[in-house]
């Protein structure tokens, strides 16, 4: 089914006023008034962010790296894939080398753009530009000031038999490893073009 912005008129939500609730250098917490397709008018409360960039790295031998972090609000360790957020007026494809380097140390210089997913679209802005990484060299990774990481290579049959069982469960990574499945399999093109999204009146 194909269609344009247009026909999305009788759905859309009117910006009408905000304000933050709370704002830190991470995210900043909103509450909007909005008016609805039927007139009446509605709270929104959620969390805008600047975005984040995740890399599929693949190795020569086509093992992937990945790494071991534990994630505070799950109270557990996560096995994902390198990603970050993005700095200000950074671009992703610079993020994207950047945070390669930082937690695995490897360098690239074969970047292909994959996709945008927004992965919590009900209360968050954040989305997450998604790239392959190929040709990578080795070297000494430099995590953030309370960053701890564990740097792992994984073959692809272990990580999609770890998605199978939930090992996995983070679903950037989830989503980034069935890409990765797909262009293996040539069902896929390596590059895509960014999709452009619109702004909300209170993003200005």
């Amino acid at each position: 089914m194909q269609y344009t912005k247009t026909d999305d008129a009788h759905l859309n939500e009117i910006y009408l006023d905000g304000q933050t609730l709370y704002e830190s250098n991470f995210l900043a917490l909103k509450q909007d008034i909005v008016r609805l397709p039927d007139g009446k008018t509605a709270t929104r409360e959620f969390i805008k962010h600047s975005g984040t960039v995740m890399i599929v790295p693949i190795l020569h031998d086509g093992r992937v790296l990945m790494e071991r972090q534990y994630r505070y609000p799950l109270s557990c360790v996560m096995i994902e894939f390198p990603a970050g957020k993005l700095n200000y007026q950074e671009g992703s494809r610079e993020c994207a080398q950047r945070e390669l380097y930082e937690e695995t140390g490897y360098h690239s210089n074969e970047f292909i753009y994959l996709t945008r997913i927004h992965p919590v679209i009900s209360y968050s802005t954040e989305y997450i530009d998604l790239y392959l990484a190929r040709n990578l060299t080795p070297g000494e990774p430099r995590p953030d000031d309370g960053e701890f990481l564990e740097i792992i290579s994984v073959e692809l049959v272990q990580l999609y038999e770890w998605i199978r069982s939930g090992k996995v469960s983070d679903v950037k990574t989830i989503i980034g490893a069935f890409w990765l499945e797909k262009i293996l399999a040539g069902i896929w093109p390596e590059d895509s073009t960014p999709t452009e999204y619109p702004r909300r009146k209170s993003d200005h």
